[in-house]
C-alpha cells in the first residue's frame, strides 16, 4: 500500500473503530446495532449477506462477500473476526467504551480483541470494490466467541449448507501481525451438585453437595496430573501437555447448614481431541459409579449434571497451507508461531478451509484494563489487507 492510500484510509480506520468500541458488544449481551453498522457498510459497497440469528434472534452473526460473481471459482477469502468483548471493570482510567486516542495509541474495550481488525477490514473495502479482485472477499462476524465460542458454529453450519467452503481463512485476532498456525482447544464446563440440605448438627442426614464437590475437584486435579504424563512427543506447545484448572467452585448458606446445592466451574486445553475425550469419561464414571449411587442412597432426587458451556476444538498446525502461504507472500514473514489462547480458527480448519491467525495487537493488551492497540499495528494489518487485492 502506497503512502498516499494509508493516508486515505486510516483516518477512516480509526473513525470505524471508535464507532465500534462505543457498541457495548458484551459477551451474551444484544449485539444487533454492530452487525447492522457493519451491515450498511458493506452493502453501500454492493456485497451480498446473509445473517445468522441465536434462538432469541438477540445474538446475531453477518457474513458478507463482495465480487461474489458467477462463475468466479478463485477461492475466496474470508476475514474472520468476532464482535463481541469481555466486561470492563471499574478500574479503567477513562470510560471503556469510548475510544480515547493517545501517544499514537486507541484505548478502549475490544480495540485489541478484536475490534481493531474488524475496523481495518471496513475501511480497506472500498478499495476492494475499486478493484477486479482475483477472488471474492468475504467479511464474517460472530458473535460470543469470548464465551466458548457460541456463534461462530451457527455461521459454519449455514457456510455448509450453502456450500461455501471452497475459501481461505484469515482470523484477526491480535498476533502482531504474525503468523500463528496452531493453538489448543478449549472445553469448558459447569458441574452442578444437588443434595439435601439440613442441620450441621446431623451432616448424616443430609447430602452435602459441597463435599460432594470436593471429591469431584480432587479427581480433577488427580487427572492433571495424569495428563502431564500424556504429553505427545511432538508437541509445539507450552506447556507441552494439555492443562486442566479450576475456575471456581460456589455452594451452601450458612456455616451450620448442610449445602444442597453447589457448582464447579472448570476448563481442559487438550492438546489432543483424545485428551479431552479421556478426561470426559473419568469424570462420568467417578460421577455414575461412586458419587451419584452414594447421594442417591441417603437422598433418592440427588443429581449430578454437567452443562457443557462450549468445547473449542483445537487448531491444528499443517505443514501445506494455503492460508500461512498467502500471509508469507503478501507479508514476506515466513515464520510460524503457536499461541495458548483459542480462536474460532479450528471452527473454519474443520470443515476443510485453510486458515491462520494473524492480526492486528497484541493479545498482551487483551482483557486489560486500558486496552489498546497502537497505530502501527493497525497500518501494517491494512498494508496486509491491501495485498491481498492481488493475491
Amino acid at each position: 500500500m502506497s503512502t498516499e492510500i494509508i493516508k486515505q484510509v486510516f483516518p477512516e480506520t480509526l473513525k470505524i473503530l471508535s464507532d465500534l468500541i462505543a457498541f457495548k458488544t458484551v459477551s451474551g449481551e444484544n449485539n444487533n446495532s454492530l452487525i447492522n453498522y457493519c451491515d450498511d457498510k458493506l452493502k453501500a459497497l454492493g456485497a451480498e449477506s446473509f445473517k445468522t440469528f441465536d434462538k432469541e434472534k438477540k445474538r446475531v452473526n453477518l457474513f458478507a462477500t463482495l465480487n461474489a460473481k458467477s462463475g468466479n471459482d478463485q477461492k475466496g477469502i474470508i476475514l474472520s473476526g468476532h464482535t463481541d468483548v469481555v466486561p470492563a471493570s471499574k478500574s479503567w482510567s477513562t470510560d471503556p467504551f469510548k475510544a480515547k486516542l493517545k501517544d499514537e495509541k486507541v484505548f478502549g474495550r475490544g480495540a485489541c480483541d478484536m475490534k481493531g481488525f474488524i475496523a481495518c477490514t471496513l475501511a480497506i473495502a472500498p478499495h476492494f470494490t475499486k478493484k477486479d479482485l482475483k477472488r471474492p472477499i468475504h467479511f464474517s462476524f460472530t458473535f460470543d466467541e469470548e464465551t466458548a465460542c457460541q456463534g461462530a458454529p451457527i455461521l459454519i453450519a449455514e457456510l455448509k449448507k450453502r456450500n461455501i467452503q471452497n475459501a481461505i481463512c484469515v482470523v484477526g485476532e491480535p498476533t502482531n501481525m504474525k503468523i500463528i498456525d496452531a493453538h489448543k482447544g478449549c472445553y469448558e464446563y459447569t458441574t452442578h451438585f444437588e443434595g439435601l440440605a439440613g442441620h450441621g448438627s446431623a451432616p448424616d442426614k443430609g447430602v452435602n453437595a459441597v463435599e460432594y464437590a470436593v471429591r469431584y475437584i480432587d479427581k480433577l486435579m488427580e487427572l492433571r496430573n495424569v495428563l502431564k504424563n500424556m504429553t505427545p512427543k511432538d508437541s509445539v506447545f507450552n506447556p507441552p501437555y494439555t492443562t486442566l484448572q479450576i475456575g471456581g467452585i460456589s455452594g451452601g448458606i450458612a456455616r451450620n447448614v448442610i449445602a444442597d446445592k453447589c457448582k464447579v466451574d472448570w476448563e481442559l486445553r487438550p492438546v489432543t481431541k483424545s485428551d479431552g475425550e479421556f478426561v470426559n469419561k473419568e469424570m462420568d464414571k467417578l460421577v455414575n459409579e461412586n458419587l451419584l449411587p452414594q447421594m442417591k442412597k441417603i437422598y433418592p432426587n440427588s443429581s449430578i449434571k454437567k452443562e457443557i458451556i462450549g468445547e473449542i476444538i483445537g487448531f491444528n498446525r499443517e505443514k501445506k497451507s494455503e492460508a500461512c502461504e498467502l500471509v508469507s507472500a503478501i507479508t514476506g514473514d515466513n515464520s510460524r508461531e503457536v499461541v495458548s489462547f483459542g480462536t474460532e480458527a479450528g471452527l473454519f480448519q474443520e470443515i476443510g478451509i485453510s486458515t491462520v491467525v494473524c492480526g492486528p495487537g497484541s493479545i498482551e493488551q487483551a482483557h486489560k484494563v486500558d486496552e489498546f492497540v497502537t497505530y502501527e499495528q493497525l497500518k501494517k494489518c491494512l498494508i496486509f489487507l491491501d495485498g491481498i487485492k492481488n493475491s
